[in-house]
């Protein structure tokens, strides 16, 4: 026994001591990482570069040491500092035959310069996307110097997200600055990539399944970069599998020539039967593998076979009609800032998951890629954003500004447009979109945003539909494929009116709301809540409500508490829950609980026989593959499985739910034994996830409803 004890003493001291960069997913398999100690400094007087700060000679015996991942502005030493900053590091290195070195940056808030061995290499900006450098001719045998400023000044014009170039007098000086903190630093995974002279850069798969024939065709769009001085021919080879199941698969391609220093996309055809057809959903999300080979290279990616659409005001998931709840997420967290290391998202996540929160527009930048792998397993659909934060309309029509917001937009589309759970993109949140320069950005915009990912819908954020234009061409959302609209109260009267507006187009509310410190506090958040499900469930034509916001975050903008913190969240910045998070959770469930009768027997077993309804309003969706779980003990005890693949840890029998479309019931009778007052009951998903919890009262045989 005691040598048990010390074998997990030592392996708890082990796990405690892992290095904080080790939480944080570089998705590449051969990656070399550049994670872990750096040097650092603060550049408040911007004079790093004109000092030669990244000579490989230059003194740095005062410069703090720091781990990256880094957020300077959420480390004590630099708190919520804005302006440059540097980083440093060295690491050895043998060049090894004909081949390229890549040093990526997975994100970088928000201006980037990089230098190598005393030299630039160049600059980037944006603070949420990855970019990186081919570092090859600057790098040398032996010890190399890497320098890295960073600056996260967007508290002025230029930058996007950054300052207002007008505002109204009655709005200054919040027109400064976003509603967010302006968290800086190496933010993300840095590492190292040795790519062969001709190489895969990029690879993106267009599944689409046929519903009614059961079977599906993949189009891969492969991109070669062509390192050297000739041109090369490029042969690709394709393994697709389900489940580590190898799919045999008859590929239309061919053999291209890619020009000298040239770089050419590929493209690749096949289909698949229907037996091969597994569907991705929420409640089933199913996933392949696609790896793309050529002579030196090899690049592997995942990928879902869905089909979204909409139609007649509807969201159509696979062919099926779906109304689901979401949150907006800030990636804000006490002493992190805005990092994401793994245990954050799976914390953050699960969290939403079991408030019913699954189909989101989760915040105005985007998040590290690891939220999508992790709603890709786990089944959430999520519309991703990226740049526009309420830009004028100068802003809009200045042709710097756009083109900064391309590269963002096509930075964020290259990463993500693999994710299943992507299935709509935002060019935009609370811009003048009635404004002739508002109109000109959505429509072109899209139209930029489609030529890059046609398989996509594409929306925007508008907190204009609230002012009632008279006429659907008087504002931007004409132009989009479902409406996104801000609203906070008034909520019946307004979407009634978009819908009159574009009575074709199904409505998604992207921020609705309610803060925890008005003057009916916590309670005022709950109540409201409930008023707005009332208004919505009237409206058949809502598709979805995402609450603003899921936690709260750190701001400088009017109105935040002497705290730092904006209260807006079902949790608290810790993630501690406010009582707003059990009546989510109850209130966009799919399903309800009622009690039918209790009737006691004999040798101290009864039967408790309970109703299980889809809801018919909002959210519905087809509920299949769900199960009810009962057990002894107050809600909230019952933790289910993690993962699609573990057994749940159930404390009581499990009983199977028959597969109900909206508005359809089940009765299910539940043996019950002993003399305990109370049984609680969960409906899991299919996943895995508890989403609702009702403790039914056996003392008493009347019909009574546990909602």
């Amino acid at each position: 026994m005691t040598k048990l004890l010390n074998i997990i003493l030592l392996l708890l001291f082990i796990f405690s001591a892992l290095p904080a960069f080790s939480q944080y997913k570089i998705r590449q398999p051969n990656a070399i990482p550049l994670q872990g100690e750096w040097l650092f400094t603060l550049d408040p007087a911007a004079v790093g570069e004109q000092e030669q700060w990244y000579r490989d000679n230059y003194p740095t015996n005062r410069w703090d040491k720091v781990t990256v991942p880094h957020c300077f502005s959420a480390d004590n030493r630099y708190l919520n500092y804005t302006g440059n900053t540097w980083y440093r590091r060295t690491f050895s290195w043998q060049p090894a035959g004909n081949k390229r070195v890549l040093l990526h940056f997975d994100g970088a808030y928000y201006e980037t310069g990089l230098w190598i061995n005393n030299r630039k290499v160049g600059t980037h900006e944006g603070g949420y996307t990855p970019f990186n450098f081919d570092i090859t001719e600057y790098l040398k045998a032996g010890e190399n110097t890497i320098a890295v400023s960073v600056n996260n000044n967007t508290w002025r014009r230029g930058t996007i997200p950054g300052s207002k170039d007008e505002y109204r007098e009655a709005d200054a000086p919040a027109g400064q600055f976003p509603g967010w903190l302006n968290y800086g630093g190496l933010l993300r995974p840095v590492y190292l990539t040795v790519e062969p002279a001709v190489y895969v850069d990029n690879v993106k798969v267009e599944a689409n399944p046929d519903l009614a024939k059961g079977t599906a065709t993949l189009r891969v769009k492969t991109r070669i970069r062509n390192t050297t001085g000739q041109a090369a021919s490029s042969r690709l080879v394709f393994t697709v599998t389900q489940n580590g199941r190898a799919i045999t698969l008859p590929w239309k391609t061919r053999t291209e020539a890619v020009g000298a220093n040239q770089t050419a996309v590929l493209v690749a055809e096949t289909s698949l039967k229907p037996a091969d057809v597994k569907l991705w959903s929420i409640d089933n999300p199913q996933l392949y593998q696609l790896t793309v080979a050529t002579a030196g290279d090899t690049t592997t990616t995942h990928f879902g076979i869905r089909k979204v659409e909409v139609r007649n005001a509807q969201l159509l998931l696979n062919g099926q009609p779906i109304k689901l709840a979401g949150g907006n997420r800030v990636v804000d967290y006490p002493g992190l800032g805005s990092m994401e290391p793994d245990w954050l998202i799976e914390k953050d996540l699960r969290l939403m998951k079991e408030a019913g929160m699954e189909f989101h527009r989760l915040t105005h930048y985007t998040p590290s890629e690891a939220i999508y792998d992790w709603a890709d397993r786990h089944g959430m659909l999520i519309i991703t954003e990226a740049g526009n934060w309420q830009l004028t309309p100068k802003q809009m029509d200045n042709d710097t500004i756009r083109t900064k917001f391309r590269q963002q937009f096509r930075e964020m589309a290259e990463r993500d447009w693999n994710h299943p759970s992507v299935i709509a993109y935002s060019v935009g949140n609370e811009y003048l979109s009635e404004t002739p320069s508002g109109q000109r950005w959505t429509k072109d915009m899209i139209a930029y945003a489609r030529s890059l990912d046609s398989t996509r819908l594409y929306t925007f954020a508008s907190m204009r539909l609230n002012i009632l234009p008279k006429k659907p061409e008087d504002e931007a959302s004409q132009y989009v494929d479902f409406v996104s609209t801000n609203t906070y109260g008034n909520h019946l009267n307004v979407l009634k009116h978009i819908h009159s507006l574009y009575p074709d187009k199904p409505i998604f509310i992207s921020e609705y709301g309610i803060r925890a410190d008005t003057k009916s506090g916590e309670a005022g958040q709950v109540s409201h809540l409930e008023q707005f499900l009332k208004d919505i469930r009237q409206l058949p034509y809502v598709i979805g409500a995402s609450w603003w916001s899921f936690n709260d975050y750190q701001s400088r903008f009017h109105g935040t508490n002497p705290s730092g913190y904006r209260p807006w969240g079902l949790v608290e910045p810790d993630r501690t829950k406010r009582p707003l998070y059990d009546t989510h959770r109850e209130g966009m469930a799919p399903v309800t609980i009622e009690k039918l009768s209790f009737t006691p027997g004999p040798e101290g077993w009864h039967q408790l026989q309970v109703r299980i309804t889809a809801r018919n309003d909002f959210p519905a969706y087809e509920v299949k593959g769900y199960v009810l779980v009962a057990w002894t003990g107050p809600p909230g005890g019952y933790t289910p499985s993690n993962t699609r693949s573990e057994t749940a840890r159930r404390p009581g029998p499990g009983y199977k739910i028959p597969t109900l479309q909206p508005g359809q019931s089940a009765d299910i009778t539940i043996p019950v034994s002993g003399f305990d007052q109370t049984i609680t009951l969960d409906v899991v998903k299919p996943t895995g996830f508890s989403i609702i919890s009702k403790s039914i009262d056996l003392t008493n045989d009347s019909r009574t409803s546990n909602r």
